[in-house]
């Protein structure tokens, strides 16, 4: 248990690096390309279907870059795509996904006070979930209403205010917040792998046939770039959400994932409208600060809106380090090193909030996050932070005698 505890721990750190890396390709090539779209400039003298050009420098040199709308006369000798940075980071990001979620389904997925159902219900309705996702997307898309942008972004902005409403009712809300970002980039990517390659794949066919190709693929594929252009920051916002209990583990969880939605449309709106030279919208600045200081509001309000905190029984897995020899002594030297911060209530000076939302005040909650505390306090020295409780070196091996020999 102790090697596989490690080595899962270190599974974990390694998808979440690759995530990270690859999100950092996609997203930095996603944003560059958005820039230059808007900043190309059209003059007299182009090659014939030449929308635009744009004069950037670089690394000691400069770069002319030309855009074709639809496509040149001719298929180019040398052709890039930009596919793999996106589909990487769907793909390390769903790993990392049942690393974490699925694995830990009993602690990170499921609550059975918000839907008491079992880790395979639990799983398979995290998936249903991802996948309805996309279709619905792609149907509003694909119907009439597509052919009016802002139309369709006010529905689609409903749509995912009542998935993030729907998922609080379905899993925790740490987890509440992972899938409605898991369905956004789902959303982003498919419109890659799905749409705006196909749609580019069609358009090389009719070159290499020697064909015109049609325009509408170009448009399709626009649009849903820029769906991905907006939808970035939310995403980004809502993957990092997990780290902080503020933002997923209040009452009101669901409309403050609504309104990050709107912030990040108006943070992009504003790096769009100066990367086309369209003006300086500064406001946009003023309505996300405003709109983060109402996400602040709503995760503080007073408990007479929200009520007390829910409690659960410990799960069949937690039982069993209840039932340890250990049990006792840990229970004391968590109580005793621990509680003051991880608790609904901290009384350490500085602190407001238990970090990252985890409670060790109480068997249940002790025995709920075993693991953690064995690599976090017991094979790592990470908590206390600084040690600032002076847990010993002969408490630390408690903590781990415990946890390793648990169900023995």
């Amino acid at each position: 248990m102790m090697d596989f505890a490690i080595f899962w721990d270190w599974l974990s750190f390694a998808v979440r690096w690759l995530h990270v890396i690859t999100g950092i390709a996609w997203i930095g090539s996603s944003f560059y390309f958005v820039a230059l779209d808007l900043g190309l400039r059209q003059r007299p003298g182009l090659p014939a279907g030449a929308f635009g050009e744009e004069w950037q420098v670089h690394g000691g040199g400069f770069y002319h870059i030309q855009k074709y709308l639809v496509a040149p006369a001719e298929m180019p000798e040398h052709l890039t795509w930009f596919k793999w940075e996106s589909y990487a980071t769907w793909l390390s990001g769903f790993a990392m996904l049942c690393v974490v979620y699925y694995a830990g389904a009993d602690l990170f997925l499921i609550d059975p006070n918000v839907l008491n159902i079992s880790v395979p219900v639990g799983i398979l309705l995290s998936l249903a979930t991802i996948g309805v996702g996309w279709i619905v997307y792609d149907l509003l898309c694909r119907s009439p209403l597509g052919k009016s942008d802002t139309g369709l972004m006010l529905v689609l902005y409903c749509v995912l205010v009542f998935i993030a409403w729907g998922l609080t009712h379905l899993f925790t809300g740490r987890a509440a917040f992972l899938h409605l970002g898991a369905i956004t980039a789902t959303i982003m990517s498919a419109n890659v792998f799905m749409v705006i390659i196909p749609n580019q794949k069609i358009v090389v066919a009719d070159l290499i046939a020697g064909r015109k190709p049609d325009p509408k693929y170009g448009k399709i594929a626009k649009q849903r770039s820029l769906h991905n252009n907006y939808l970035t920051l939310p995403v980004l916002f809502l993957m990092l959400s997990n780290h902080y209990p503020l933002a997923f583990g209040t009452e009101f969880n669901w409309v403050i994932a609504s309104l990050v939605f709107i912030i990040g449309v108006l943070i992009r709106h504003y790096f769009n409208t100066v990367h086309a030279r369209k003006g300086n919208p500064t406001w946009t600045w003023l309505g996300a600060a405003v709109l983060f200081m109402i996400i602040i509001w709503l995760s503080t309000v007073p408990k007479v809106l929200t009520g007390e905190p829910k409690t659960s029984a410990a799960s069949a897995a937690a039982q069993v380090y209840i039932a340890s020899a250990h049990f006792p002594a840990v229970r004391d030297t968590v109580l005793g090193r621990c509680s003051m911060c991880h608790t609904q209530e901290p009384v350490y000076e500085g602190i407001y909030h238990a970090p990252k939302g985890v409670l060790l005040d109480t068997d249940e909650r002790i025995a709920e996050h075993a693991r953690e505390i064995y690599i976090q306090a017991g094979r790592a020295h990470a908590m206390p932070p600084a040690n600032v409780t002076q847990i010993t070196d002969q408490e630390r091996a408690l903590l781990v005698a415990w946890f390793e020999g648990a169900g023995k």
